[in-house]
């Protein structure tokens, strides 16, 4: 029987671009909103026949539903609506559908949060970063600490309960005790998710431009160093974890039953269809010498409007071994060695590499189960890559 899928809708308008940032997504003129949509929605309808195309297997079945930005809030209802009901005549929503949409704390309007529950939205995750005002100014967040706490009385108010708070570790002007300060009001708050993220610092944003080449616009001097930053991800984890909002993988943390069913689709290699601006999927493949194919659409916004081409890769056993062994380390669970060999054959070269990390206390091994320790957790880069090179 073949596995649902989980859906993705790439929705990358922002009110504002944070400097930290760097996904596909900025402000634009409302203009191109509706041609946006008009675009998502002609590939939903053309989802089998894009299927296909790619060599991947398609089912019409979906249990997860995600959409992600971006701030997918900033749309107006009967856009966002315009994509719900494409969903639900092109594809069958299996009852109990994980349903989520990432918000900017401030973009709940009522019309808002009406549209949502009426288009079958059960999980929010608002992105707020930092409750500390002066944090979430220095990137560009337009919100404040007492908005994030009225949107969350807004979504429990309206029976939404399933809400995830995203933090990052590494903002400028973050100290240990500011951290402690957003950490504390997200645990007060009562959500039972939270995701965790350190700064990341590439050439793919302002910020991180500036910090390679040692600036001081946006805020760059006043960011605090790598060292710091880990103490500050491991302290989140330490106390969230008392909480009892505990560690499933590298970056989030839940209350049991609380996981993200959309995003473990990724870290488990189940099936995934993804629309919009930069968005990937992941299909089993039609091809029976190729285990599955990734492809993924234009990350230039007026070529994905014009229905620029798609990019695909074939994904051979070997690259899957690959991929379910470091998707799986993220998982603090880990991974299933036995597991892995009744699917793929021998593990060659995977013993000696573990011992070897496990002896840098980066990994532990029980019998035929692998998980990444805390230490490893931080250094799971460098962990995947050595992995990567053996296989």
């Amino acid at each position: 029987m073949a596995m649902p899928l989980g859906l993705y809708l790439s929705v990358p308008f922002c009110r504002t671009k944070c400097s930290y940032c760097n996904f596909a997504s900025d402000v634009f003129s409302r203009a191109v909103f509706h041609r946006y949509v008009d675009r998502v929605c002609a590939d939903i309808e053309n989802a089998a026949g894009i299927t296909e195309q790619m060599g991947g297997r398609f089912e019409r079945a979906v249990d997860s539903i995600y959409l992600g930005g971006g701030t997918p809030t900033v749309l107006d209802s009967p856009e966002l609506e315009r994509l719900f009901v494409t969903i639900s005549q092109n594809l069958e929503v299996r009852p109990g559908c994980e349903i989520t949409v990432e918000c900017a704390p401030g973009t709940l309007a009522p019309d808002i949060l009406e549209t949502l529950l009426h288009c079958g939205v059960n999980r929010v995750s608002l992105g707020v970063q930092s409750f500390v005002d002066a944090e979430a100014a220095s990137v560009g967040r337009l919100h404040q600490r007492t908005t994030v706490l009225d949107d969350i009385a807004h979504l429990r108010a309206a029976g939404i309960t399933n809400i995830n708070l995203d933090l990052i570790a590494g903002l400028p002007h973050q100290t240990a005790e500011s951290w402690e300060a957003s950490l504390s009001e997200a645990i007060a708050s009562g959500t039972p998710h939270a995701s965790v993220y350190m700064l990341e610092v590439d050439e793919d944003s302002r910020l991180g431009r500036e910090l390679i080449a040692g600036g001081t616009r946006y805020h760059a001097h006043f960011v605090p160093d790598e060292e710091l930053t880990a103490d500050l991800y491991e302290s989140a984890c330490q106390r969230l974890d008392a909480a009892g909002v505990c560690q499933y993988e590298i970056s989030n943390f839940a209350r049991a039953g609380y996981e993200s069913r959309h995003n473990l689709k990724y870290w488990i290699r189940q099936p995934y269809l993804g629309f919009g601006l930069d968005a990937h999927s992941m299909l089993p493949a039609l091809d029976p010498g190729v285990e599955a194919v990734r492809f993924s659409t234009p990350d230039a916004l007026e070529e994905y409007v014009a229905g620029g081409p798609l990019r695909c890769t074939a994904v051979t056993p070997q690259a899957a071994l690959e991929e379910s062994f470091f998707l799986g380390l993220r998982l603090t669970r880990g991974v299933d060695l036995d597991a892995l060999r009744a699917k793929f054959g021998a593990l060659d070269g995977f013993d000696s590499l573990i011992a070897e990390f496990a002896s840098m206390g980066l990994m532990v091994r029980e019998h035929d189960l692998v998980r990444l320790t805390s230490r490893g957790r931080l250094l799971s880069n460098e962990v995947f890559e050595r992995f990567i090179s053996v296989l």
